[in-house]
C-alpha cells in the first residue's frame, strides 16, 4: 500500500490507498489516534555548525520518523548562532523523491500562533502542534525560508541525507522541487519531530559520534544502525514501541570543550543536556562514544571517569542510561597496539563493572572472530573504523529490545 496525506478541514487523515484507489483509514496508526498520550521525539538530530551563512534562501530538510502519533511539532534550533534566526515560513510535507513533496500533503507550522519565528542567538523554537496523525518511518520535509542573512548556521553536518537549498526567495511551500538547485549533507536548524503517542511510548536517545550518526552507511537509504533499531521497534505491538532519537556528532568525544566553526561539536558531557536530556519523551540513553579520544590521547581512566560522570546525571535525571561497547578500529588509522588496550579496556569496564542499567555488545556484533581487533570484512566500510550498510545492519541488531526500556 502507499500512504498518503490529505486534508479534511484543520486536521491531517492519514490514509492507505489501495492498488484499486479505494480509501481506508490506515490501521498501523489507528490506536495513536485515542486520548491518554504523551509527547515523544519521534526523530531528533544533534546542533553543530555549518561553514558560511544563508540569505534569503529556503533550506529543505529530510527526516524520517521512527514511530507515529498526532499534532506533530517541530523544533527549530539557533543554539549556536550568534545573530537572531528569522523565518517567516515553515512548511512540513511527505517527501516525494528528492525535494519534491507529495502534492496536497504541505502544511504551514505556526509559532505562537503566528507564522513568523524569531529565535535568539542559543535558543530554540517549538512549532505549534500540526492536527492529524503522522505514521512511522515515514520521510518528511521540512522547508525553512530564512529571512535576511544568517550569521553561525546551527546545523548537523554528515547527516548521511540530503538537504536542499532553493534559489533565492521563499520557496517553503512548494511542493516542485524546481527551486531547490542546491544539495548538502546537513540538516539545517532542524532539532526535532515531537508527536503525541500513546502513554507506553518514551524515546531512546543514541549519543555518539560518527558512527552513531552512521558515516559510511549509503546516503538517503535510511541504514543508520539508530534506523535499523527503529525498524525493529516498529514491527511490535504499539505498547511494546519505542521510539529513536539520532543524538550522534561526528567526530565527536565524550571529554573536551564546546562547539565552534570546524569542530566536531561540543563534547557529550557538554552537550548532554541541550541535545538529550531536554528532548521530550526520552527515558534512556544509549551512549556509544569514546574512539575520538581514544585517538586524541585519553586514558583508560578519564574515559571511565567520563563515562560515570554521564550516568550520574541520567541518573540524576530519573532516567536509565544504557553502555554501547566500542567497535573495532585495528585497521583504522586510530590504531595502535597502545589504544587498542585502551579500547579493550574500556570495553571491559562498560560490560563487567554494572554501573550502566544495561549493555549492547557492538564490538562482538561487528568484530573478525579471526582478529577481534579488526571490523569483519563484510562490515567494513572502507577505513577500517566506520561499519558499512551491513555492519550498521548488524549494530541495529545487537541490542534487546527489552534492554533499552527504562523501569
Amino acid at each position: 500500500m502507499n500512504l498518503s496525506w490529505r486534508r479534511m478541514g484543520a486536521s491531517l487523515l492519514v490514509t492507505a490507498v489501495g492498488a484499486a484507489g479505494l480509501v481506508a483509514a490506515a490501521p498501523d496508526d489507528a490506536a495513536t489516534t485515542g486520548g491518554g498520550g504523551g509527547l515523544v521525539t519521534t526523530w531528533g538530530a544533534a546542533d553543530d555548525i555549518a561553514g558560511g551563512s544563508l540569505s534569503d534562501m529556503t533550506v529543505r530538510n529530510v527526516l524520517r520518523t521512527s514511530v507515529g502519533g498526532k499534532d506533530l511539532r517541530i523544533r527549530i534550533s539557533n543554539a549556536n548562532g550568534d545573530q537572531p534566526l528569522v523565518s517567516d515560513s515553515v512548511y512540513v510535507g511527505r517527501q516525494d523523491s528528492g525535494a519534491s513533496v507529495v502534492p496536497g500533503s504541505s502544511r504551514r507550522l505556526t509559532f505562537s500562533g503566528s507564522t513568523t519565528v524569531t529565535i535568539p542567538p542559543g535558543a530554540m523554537a517549538i512549532s505549534d502542534p500540526l492536527p492529524g496523525v503522522v505514521p512511522a518511518l515515514t520521510s518528511l520535509t521540512v522547508s525553512l525560508h530564512v529571512v535576511g542573512t544568517t550569521g553561525v548556521i546551527t546545523a548537523h553536518n554528515r547527516a548521511m541525507q540530503h538537504s536542499y537549498k532553493s534559489t533565492s526567495g521563499d520557496h517553503a511551500a512548494d511542493e516542485s522541487s524546481t527551486a531547490y538547485q542546491t544539495e548538502s549533507s546537513a540538516w539545517f536548524f532542524l532539532n526535532a519531530a515531537i508527536v503525541e503517542a500513546t502513554r507506553d511510548v518514551a524515546t531512546v536517545a543514541t549519543l555518539g559520534d560518527s558512527i552513531t550518526s552512521s558515516v559510511g552507511t549509503t546516503i538517503d537509504t535510511n541504514r543508520r544502525w539508530p534506523d535499523i533499531l527503529a525498524a525493529r521497534y516498529a514491527r511490535l505491538p504499539e505498547p511494546a514501541r519505542l521510539a529513536i532519537s539520532n543524538e550522534g556528532i561526528s567526530g565527536n568525544r565524550v571529554l573536551g570543550g564546546v562547539a565552534k566553526a570546524g569542530s566536531a561539536g561540543a563534547s557529550a558531557l557538554a552537550r548532554l543536556d541541550k541535545d538529550v536530556l531536554t528532548k521530550p519523551g526520552v527515558r534512556t540513553v544509549l551512549v556509544l562514544e569514546g574512539i575520538n579520544d581514544i585517538y586524541a590521547g585519553a586514558t583508560t581512566e578519564q574515559l571511565v571517569a567520563g563515562y560515570r560522570q554521564l550516568i550520574a546525571r541520567v541518573h540524576a535525571s530519573g532516567r536509565c542510561i544504557v553502555g554501547g561497547t566500542l567497535t573495532p578500529m585495528g585497521s583504522s588509522f586510530v590504531y595502535t597496539p597502545e589504544k587498542e588496550a585502551i579500547r579493550q579496556a574500556v570495553n571491559t569496564f562498560i560490560r563487567t563493572s554494572g554501573e550502566f542499567d544495561g549493555v549492547a555488545d557492538f564490538d562482538a556484533a561487528t568484530r573478525d572472530p579471526a582478529d577481534p581487533s579488526r571490523l569483519a570484512a563484510a562490515y567494513d566500510g572502507g577505513d577500517g573504523l566506520h561499519p558499512n550498510d551491513a555492519g550498521n545492519q548488524a549494530m541495529g541488531d545487537a541490542p534487546n529490545l527489552d534492554s533499552l526500556r527504562c523501569g
